[in-house]
């Protein structure tokens, strides 16, 4: 092992959009941060619908020019359909103030722009390394990282920020995961050139189209700016049983399935191999300790059927920036009271709209022929990613007005 430590106040392990834009935010205050980043970017990654409180996050870590110029496909809103029935929300008219746009992204450039803004403003981004072991048991924190080369290392920092993402480094070092509460998911998911004409298809919108029988069955369909598009489903793991094994069969089979989304797609050219995602929902006995917290993904990731993943690894990044800060300058921190509470406010209003649309609840709200032009503008901010607003009682009171809405709803049925 390398006998010199290497320090810096802050280490960040990932430099995803979580990573990247809180190692921008603490630079801009002038600490010192250091990311390790296991990957080359730029990289695959999904999560390619962004919600329009990105762009406040964004803007917010002084990357708002590099990301509006590069040409990502502007979207403003998202689509539903089950069957024949179609509803619309478009960011527009939400009830939240804010960015009334957002963009859908291939991650893989989107990701090296946010890592590469970082690294501008004097983050060192350290590719190819990876994390071995941590310890929180000293003054320091200390990181054994294996470079690239082979060279074992020990870094030392004031803090460490878990962006790890998927790969959840710390949980797994410090034994923090838990069981999610959600039932274990899979995803089949590929990119393909679509070669949908522009009559058929809004290409600002994200679309989810609900399979005509199974109503816990749904597809993403994600178009990008170069004509090509993000195509997946997701269904309970153990649904996939009875299908043929290989993925591509699974999606197209169960594209087959829905007849608007297989006409959709009838001219699409699958040049992509299918790839699968299995259970990917996550949570942990806790979401900071001594020296350390976690970011996005690698504290907990909900589900991807209203794209709310990097807005809450976003959040997660701003808020936990601010605290460090503070912590970093001397003043008292309540990580807890500062960061934790805080984001879960958010988490726990897209959950709400999670578990309700798999119970159908909300599928229920979403399709009713009669929509309250006001109530449809709370609910869009939520689905434009505005679930901190407690100014809106659909976030505020998520599961109650939820439950509300469905129960007149369905009376008026």
């Amino acid at each position: 092992m390398d006998s010199t430590p290497t320090f810096s106040d802050v280490l960040v392990i990932g430099a995803g959009p979580s990573g990247a834009v809180a190692s921008a935010l603490l630079r801009k205050k002038g600490w010192s941060v250091r990311i390790i980043e296991r990957q080359h970017f730029p990289r695959f990654s999904i999560g390619e619908s962004l919600l329009a409180h990105c762009l406040d996050i964004i803007e917010e870590a002084g990357m708002g020019p590099a990301v509006f110029s590069h040409g990502f496909q502007f979207k403003n809103g998202a689509a539903f359909v089950r069957g024949h029935e179609h509803t619309d929300f478009n960011f527009g008219e939400a009830f939240t103030p804010g960015y009334r746009y957002a963009f859908q992204v291939q991650r893989a450039p989107f990701d090296k722009i946010l890592a590469d803004e970082s690294a501008k403003a004097g983050t060192e981004i350290r590719y190819g390394d990876e994390v071995q072991k941590v310890d929180f048991s000293g003054d320091l924190p200390k990181v054994t990282v294996k470079t690239e080369d082979g060279r074992v290392v020990e870094l030392t920092s004031r803090f460490v920020l878990d962006a790890s993402g998927f790969g959840r480094m710390l949980p797994r070092l410090l034994d923090l995961e838990t069981p999610s509460h959600l039932p274990a998911r899979k995803a089949y998911f590929t990119h393909l050139e679509d070669n949908i004409s522009p009559r058929e298809f809004d290409r600002q919108k994200i679309r989810i189209t609900v399979h005509p029988k199974h109503h816990d069955i749904w597809f993403w369909l994600i178009p990008f700016s170069n004509g090509r598009s993000s195509l997946g489903v997701v269904a309970l793991d153990g649904f996939y049983d009875a299908m043929p094994p290989a993925p591509e069969a699974r999606l197209k089979g169960l594209i087959a399935e829905d007849e608007q989304l297989s006409k959709l797609l009838r001219n699409a050219v699958y040049d992509t191999p299918v790839n699968e995602l299995r259970g990917y929902s996550a949570n942990v006995k806790a979401m900071h300790g001594r020296g350390w917290a976690l970011l996005g993904n690698a504290a907990e990731f909900l589900d991807p059927v209203f794209s709310s993943g990097v807005t809450i690894a976003l959040k997660s990044a701003s808020l936990a920036a601010k605290a460090l800060d503070r912590q970093l300058a001397g003043g008292k921190v309540d990580w807890e009271a500062d960061f934790a509470v805080p984001l879960k406010r958010g988490v726990d209003a897209f959950r709400t709209y999670v578990n309700s649309w798999y119970d159908g609840r909300f599928q229920t709200v979403l399709f009713h022929p009669r929509q309250s032009p006001e109530i449809k503008a709370m609910v869009c901010s939520l689905l434009a990613g505005y679930a901190w607003d407690e100014k809106n009682p659909y976030v505020a009171q998520s599961e109650r007005r939820l439950q509300t809405l469905y129960e007149l709803i369905k009376n008026d049925s």
